[in-house]
C-alpha cells in the first residue's frame, strides 16, 4: 500500500507490493524491490538503488549525498540488497567519485542513529548496533558484529565473522575471526560462540585459535608470525582467510593483548 500523503517522484520504480507510509520521500532515480516497507518520514534520495523485503524505519535517510569536500556532484550510487534493516535515523550516504558507491549488503541489521558513510561497503548479515559510526571507504565483511556506538576510522577494514565490543574506537584491521575489545583496542582472542552458532567445527575453530597464537605471539612480529603460519598450520579455507587479509592490510593489523 503507498499512501497518498507520502511523495515519490515519477522517475522512481516502486515494485510491487511495496509499502510507502504518509509523509516518506522517495526522490528521481530510485529503485524499491519488492516486499520492501517504507516508513513514515523516511527519506529515500536520489540514485538509491534497495532490494526485496527491506524495512525502511522513521527518520532514516538512505542515498543522501557525502559529507565529503571532495564530492562535487558527481553521479554516484547507493545499493542496499535484500532483507535488509535500517532502523530509525540510520544513515546510509551514497558514494563518491573513490569508489562510485556504497553498498550495504543483504540481511543486514543497521540500528538506530547508526551511520553508514560514502564509499563505505558492506558485506552480508552485518549488524551495526545502535549509534555505531562508520567513516568514508571502510569495509565490513559478512557476519560481522560492531557493538553500540564504536567508532570506526577511514579506511578500515573489519574482517569476516568479527565481534567489536560497544564503544571502541577502531583505527587498525580487525582480522577475520577475532574479538576486538578494551580502551585501546585490542584482539581478545576469536569469535568462538559466533563461529560455533554458524556451523563451524570445533576442528575449524581449534585450528583458527592456532593461527592467532602464532600472529599475536610475543615472540614474533607480525611478518616472522605470517611465516610461521605458512609453514606451520595446515591449509584451509580460514588460514587463508587471515593471511590474505594480513598482507592486503595497508593500516596494520589491530595489536594484540598486553
Amino acid at each position: 500500500m503507498i499512501s497518498p500523503l507520502a511523495y515519490i517522484h515519477p522517475e522512481a520504480k516502486i515494485a510491487d507490493n511495496v509499502e510507502v507510509a504518509p509523509f516518506a520521500f522517495i526522490d528521481r532515480d530510485v529503485e524499491i524491490g519488492e516486499g520492501t516497507r517504507i516508513d513514515a518520514n523516511a527519506t529515500v534520495c536520489e540514485h538509491t538503488r534497495i532490494g526485496r523485503n527491506c524495512h525502511v524505519f522513521p527518520g532514516a535517510v538512505v542515498g543522501a549525498i557525502p559529507q565529503d569536500l571532495k564530492f562535487k556532484g558527481e553521479l554516484t550510487y547507493t545499493f542496499i540488497g535484500d532483507n535488509t534493516t535500517l532502523r530509525e535515523c540510520s544513515t546510509v550516504h551514497r558514494g563518491t567519485a573513490s569508489k562510485g558507491k556504497t553498498v550495504v549488503g543483504s540481511n543486514c541489521l543497521i540500528m538506530a542513529y547508526s551511520h553508514v558513510a560514502h564509499d563505505c561497503l558492506l558485506g552480508d548479515h552485518v549488524i551495526m548496533s545502535n549509534a555505531t559510526q562508520l567513516a568514508g571507504e571502510v569495509v565490513v565483511d559478512d557476519w560481522a558484529i560492531l557493538g553500540g556506538g564504536s567508532l570506526v576510522h577511514q579506511f578500515t577494514h573489519i574482517g569476516t565473522h568479527v565481534m567489536i565490543q560497544g564503544g571502541s574506537r577502531i583505527n587498525k584491521d580487525i582480522p577475520p575471526y577475532c574479538i576486538a575489545a578494551r580502551e585501546p583496542v585490542q584482539y581478545c582472542g576469536i569469535n568462538s560462540v559466533g563461529l560455533s552458532r554458524r556451523g563451524f567445527t570445533r576442528d575449524q575453530i581449534n585450528a583458527i585459535q592456532d593461527i592467532y597464537r602464532l600472529i599475536y605471539s610475543p615472540l614474533y612480529n607480525i611478518s616472522q608470525a605470517v611465516e610461521h603460519v605458512e609453514t606451520e598450520i595446515p591449509d584451509s579455507e580460514e588460514k587463508t582467510a587471515v593471511l590474505t587479509f594480513i598482507k592486503n592490510s595497508p593500516r596494520g593489523i589491530v595489536r594484540g593483548m598486553i
